[in-house]
């Protein structure tokens, strides 16, 4: 299974169907800051699951009832899903890998930073900022899961697009 992680769309949605067009996901997750870019794009691409959740600019943009946080399977592997507003990830990430180890994810996905990082730590969780879709030419994230687990993960740019 291949999932699309994007995040920090604020509006500009041109990376985003590049991404989705190029990647062929069977998921997309959508970790905030234009809530509404995912549904758009939700609609557009209806034979695609899209798992979308709000960010710190989302107050007006999603029902007022939309869980911040995520924390379930997708593939077999459990993933922590935040915008990371709430975990305070701008100054330290401490915080949000210690809710994911709480929560016993396999990976913890954030945005909020609009700078992409992916790593694995020593006790194996994955730790993904797939950066901002809608700034700086675009970036995301793609995990790629088999029997269960992640076999790969890794960042896409603008320039990594066609080599996808």
């Amino acid at each position: 299974m291949r999932i699309l992680v994007m995040s920090d769309s604020h509006s500009t949605m041109r990376y985003m169907r590049l991404a989705i067009d190029t990647v062929k996901p069977e998921a997309v997750i959508h970790l905030g800051d234009h809530y509404d870019n995912a549904e758009t794009l939700e609609e557009e691409y209806s034979h695609i699951r899209f798992h979308k959740l709000p960010g710190n600019c989302d107050r007006y943009r999603c029902p007022a009832d939309t869980p911040q946080i995520f924390c379930y399977g997708i593939g077999g592997v459990k993933f922590y899903m935040t915008h990371g507003h709430l975990h305070g990830v701008k100054s330290d990430t401490g915080r949000l890998l210690a809710a994911a180890r709480d929560a016993d994810a396999k990976a913890v996905l954030f945005g909020h930073t609009h700078e992409s990082v992916c790593y694995q730590e020593e006790d194996g969780l994955w730790v993904l900022n797939p950066g901002s879709c809608g700034y700086g030419g675009g970036s995301a994230g793609v995990i790629e899961i088999a029997d269960g687990k992640i076999s790969a993960c890794r960042l896409i740019g603008q320039a990594d697009i066609g080599a996808v």
